[in-house]
């Protein structure tokens, strides 16, 4: 399974991201610390979701995710920042796993950068420096942080645009095979350095520092074809083995060729059917990030480990061709040696070449490689043939000290990530135990219940939801009610003018009941509605109006003898499980699971946690609904559990 994203997918994503640019951010949603969503309104084609996904994934969604209810707090800050600013140019930081957009507000540039690597980032810079970021983390080379320089990824080869005379290089200092050259040293990551081998004809085993000068004319052809087909011909292909998706490219790859293929219009797509393909259950889970960095660190130990053991063979395979072709090596040696101190380099050089075994000599280096018993062997014509030897044994067994070094620190990390699994585990189990939560809904940013007839009422939490929820949501065929205590919430009975006269009074009930007549522990009290042209924020000569306060105009209908008590109840809300708080005779006339509550010397918090358990939801779900102060149990209604065969 595709675990994340590669550079050339990074790269199409950027493609397609210059779509919005000159667009204008409109949101930002957050769910957790690895999953952000921004929302941009782009001229002629309406909003569009770009999505960061658990710091491996960032793509162009074409359905709209149901966003959550309030946003974190990284998102709340950048909306402060970016509100309504202008989307510029995005870019891909050379060619490694990040992409860099630039974003205008009237009063400064910001840059917007997105890296997909060590568990992933979003930072937002000006002028060098971090304004604010996603995760905040201190590595041996930068530290990332709001007040900090940001400090690039140090620069790697391109396997877009770099030159070809940096190319060779890359292979003669490698220690590795020409495919792990291709996929770290060249960067293009392993199914394309798989590709590049297939594509030029290529043994990927083949040491690097090795390749003929024509492998490394066909490695690097080979590469610029697949680079120009990838970049100015996309093919987003899905691969998959049965259920499993193997991979997805923004090319078709010859790698691939045993496996099913789906194509698609976009990179974006692509990734989003397989985040549908996922599943619920796989997309919920949680990244963790450290057991992440364990796992690449164990793939690549165990890679080294397999390489010391493949560089460990060939030594002893060539030292022990030395001894099986012992005539012809110990013949070449005394020759070389003695015709060095006759000869000039090059004269050396042709006459060593015409040697039918000898592959290529290095005067310069007293060097020269022959093919011995099947092996092309390097050897010093200065020394004799059994010092030779000695010194690629020599050799073999540094490597094999190397090997049992690496052995050792692979198990050190194969411990660390069996503890990391079984610590996670444990929460696992403990986040399987605990209630989840239900559906949320647009009007849980205030007080709510549904009346006996189904009619919505919503009330605000304080001063600033008490303006918000007249001002976006008090509709002309709606009714406002409020009660005549201080803290009271501006509350609205929605479609109320068509409400009956039993459900005008549960908005009122409601009222009374989440004001601070809760807090006095009043027995009772009333309250009143009135219609929403009687609603205004405009004051008299002389007077003043708070925030969260409203003046009414006009007669009030009252509602007296209010009783100063509520309940929580088990309900059916557009056929989402749902716990309500309202008037007992709200919640009695859809539910039959509910605990009736009043002012009391029981602690909120406590009383919560006791009902949410009864109702198998988390307990911050009854805390945010019941009213403010302290509140105990009057009664409780609850269906009688089924009695056993005796």
């Amino acid at each position: 399974m595709k675990r994340e994203m590669s550079s050339f997918d990074i790269r199409s994503v950027s493609a397609e991201m210059a779509g919005l640019e000159g667009g204008h951010m409109d949101k930002v949603f957050q769910w957790d610390s690895g999953t952000v969503l921004f929302r941009i309104n782009v001229s002629g084609q309406g909003k569009r979701d770009l999505f960061f996904k658990d710091g491996k994934w960032l793509y162009l969604p074409s359905k709209k995710p149901e966003t959550p209810l309030n946003p974190l707090s990284f998102a709340t800050y950048l909306r402060k920042y970016l509100d309504n600013a202008r989307i510029g140019r995005t870019v891909q930081q050379g060619f490694d796993r990040m992409l860099v957009t630039e974003v205008f507000k009237a009063d400064a540039d910001y840059k917007l950068i997105f890296e997909l690597f060590g568990g992933g980032n979003i930072l937002l810079v000006k002028d060098g420096v971090i304004v604010n970021c996603l995760i905040h983390k201190t590595m041996k080379d930068r530290a990332v942080r709001p007040g900090e320089p940001y400090v690039m990824p140090k620069v790697r080869f391109d396997p877009v645009s770099s030159p070809r005379e940096d190319f060779d290089p890359v292979f003669a200092a490698s220690n590795s095979d020409a495919v792990r050259t291709l996929a770290t040293g060249i960067g293009l990551g392993g199914q394309y350095a798989e590709e590049v081998c297939r594509l030029a004809g290529v043994d990927k085993s083949t040491k690097a520092a090795e390749l003929a000068h024509d492998d490394l004319n066909a490695l690097w052809d080979a590469m610029r074809d697949m680079v120009s087909g990838i970049l100015e011909s996309p093919v987003p292909t899905m691969y998959t083995d049965g259920d499993e998706v193997v991979d997805i490219t923004p090319a078709d790859l010859g790698i691939y060729e045993q496996y099913q293929k789906v194509t698609f219009p976009t990179i974006s797509s692509a990734v989003e059917e397989l985040m549908s393909r996922l599943g619920e259950k796989e997309e919920r889970t949680r990244v963790d990030p450290e057991l992440e960095r364990l796992r690449r660190r164990m793939e690549s130990q165990t890679e080294t480990v397999e390489s010391y053991r493949r560089e460990a063979d060939d030594l002893r395979e060539k030292a022990d061709a030395l001894y099986t072709d012992y005539a012809k090596a110990d013949e070449l040696l005394k020759v070389l040696n003695e015709q060095s101190a006759k000869l000039t380099w090059e004269k050396l050089k042709e006459g060593a070449m015409k040697i039918p075994f000898v592959k290529s000599i290095d005067p310069s280096k007293n060097s020269v490689v022959a093919t011995l018993n099947g092996k092309d062997v390097r050897l010093d014509y200065t020394k004799g043939l059994d010092a030779n030897a000695s010194d690629i044994y020599a050799k073999g067994k540094e490597i094999g000290e190397k090997s049992a070094r690496a052995k050792e620190a692979l198990k050190d990390t194969e411990a660390a990530i069996a503890k990391r699994e079984k610590g996670l585990a444990r929460e696992e189990v403990a986040r399987a135990s605990r209630a989840q939560p239900t559906k949320q809904f647009w009007f849980e940013r205030y007080k709510w219940f549904v009346t006996s007839g189904g009619k919505l009422v919503i009330a605000g939490k304080d001063a600033h939801t008490n303006d918000n929820i007249v001002k976006k949501h008090l509709k002309d065929a709606d009714v406002y009610a409020h009660a005549d205590l201080h803290g009271a919430p501006s509350t609205i009975l929605k479609d109320g003018q068509k409400a009956s006269d039993a459900e005008l009074r549960e908005a009122c009930h409601f009222a009374l009941a989440q004001s601070k007549g809760w807090v006095a522990a009043l027995s009772d009290g009333s309250a009143y509605w009135v219609y929403p042209d009687q609603v205004s924020k405009t004051p008299e000569a002389g007077e003043f109006v708070p925030r969260g306060a409203f003046i009414i105009r006009g007669k009030r209908n009252y509602e007296y003898h209010l009783p100063m008590r509520l309940a929580v109840g088990e309900i059916t809300y557009q056929n989402e499980r749902k716990v309500m708080c309202g008037p007992e005779e709200s919640v009695k006339a859809v539910s039959g699971k509910y605990f009736v509550i009043v002012p009391g010397r029981g602690k909120a918090g406590k009383t919560a946690a006791h009902m949410a358990k009864e109702f198998g939801v988390p307990e911050e779900e009854v805390a945010r609904i019941i009213p403010p102060g302290d509140c105990e149990i009057s009664s409780k209604v609850w269906p009688e559990e089924p009695a056993g065969d005796e």
